[in-house]
């Protein structure tokens, strides 16, 4: 998963490199005397390896634009704080900085998607990005009907 800008451009730049590598692989196979069949069996790797990388810049413009999932499981909830955090603009360090806490801490709990964090962590981390307000109640100021 790209979680960093600089990720994203490299990855950018990966698939326009690749594209072009897999178009000359296709040239040099068939100098070497390949038939169409075989040229994509040797190719097919690349390829794979060229799809997912293209997935993975997809969906991370799409949370770029605010177009990621809702939180149905606590097992989702890490990879909803990374793409909140890139959708908000947040670099890692703003985040580590809003925290109290290294860029090194904030990259590991995302390279881990926050696996194993407490759940006072990710409060702390939701709060940083402002993903929910708290609301102290005044127990006195419930009323049962």
């Amino acid at each position: 998963m790209i979680k960093t800008e600089s990720a994203y451009r490299e990855a950018v730049e990966k698939l326009r490199q690749d594209k072009s590598f897999i178009e000359s692989e296709k040239i040099r196979f068939k100098k070497l005397g390949l038939d169409e069949e075989h040229i994509e069996i040797a190719i097919q790797p690349y390829i794979s390896f060229h799809e997912q990388l293209k997935e993975e810049v997809d969906y991370y413009e799409r949370i770029k634009r605010g177009e990621f999932e809702t939180v149905i499981n606590l097992r989702s909830i890490g990879k909803t704080l990374i793409a909140y955090r890139i959708y908000s603009g947040l670099s890692q360090s703003d985040l580590a900085e809003k925290l109290g806490v290294s860029p090194s801490q904030v990259s590991r709990d995302e390279r881990n998607e926050y696996c194993g964090a407490t759940i006072e962590r990710i409060q702390q981390v939701m709060e940083a990005m402002n993903m929910i307000s708290i609301t102290k109640i005044n127990p006195t100021e419930i009323v049962s009907a």
